[in-house]
């Protein structure tokens, strides 16, 4: 619990010392979630990942293509040798549910399974790193995302 010291005769000043989480931890961006609402975003995370990958069950090409294509999104992270800001751009665009729900539509309304397999892989890589806490990137730090920072000094 935070403290907070008064002295000084006139004017007097006030003095918070923080405590040690305070300390650890660091602030959230403005328009970061927290609390009971990053915990509402992470379960929403872990329960597109079980629906995605329960679909893939039902209608993949074997789990062999999905263990290859689960990891591929994160290939956008080599964008982050251009600079943060290209890095956080390429890394929102494989990490937003836009695109997947683009091939979902095309591989239901196409009738192409090739098409509905990967964007059901996609889906559960997103909900994947959303349940970890690794949300959208913000141009001022790879560990600065919308679900909170991220990293060693996170609480959660």
């Amino acid at each position: 619990m935070a403290r907070a010291i008064a002295f000084g005769a006139a004017g007097a000043r006030a003095v918070r010392i923080a405590t040690a989480r305070e300390r650890a931890a660091p602030a959230l961006n403005a328009g970061s979630a927290g609390g009971g609402v990053r915990t509402l975003l992470r379960m929403e995370g872990l329960a597109v990942l079980a629906l995605a990958t329960a679909a893939y069950a039902q209608f993949g090409a074997g789990w062999g293509w999905f263990a290859l294509l689960f990891l591929l999104p994160d290939l956008s992270f080599l964008a982050y040798l251009a600079g943060p800001r290209v890095g956080a751009a390429a890394y929102n665009a494989a990490h937003s549910y836009v695109l997947p729900v683009m091939l979902l539509a095309m591989g239901v309304l196409g009738t192409a399974p090739a098409v509905l397999a990967v964007a059901l892989v996609w889906f559960a890589h997103i909900g994947f790193d959303r349940a970890l806490g690794y949300g959208l990137k913000y141009a001022s730090g790879f560990r600065q995302t919308h679900l909170g920072p991220i990293g060693r000094a996170d609480p959660w």
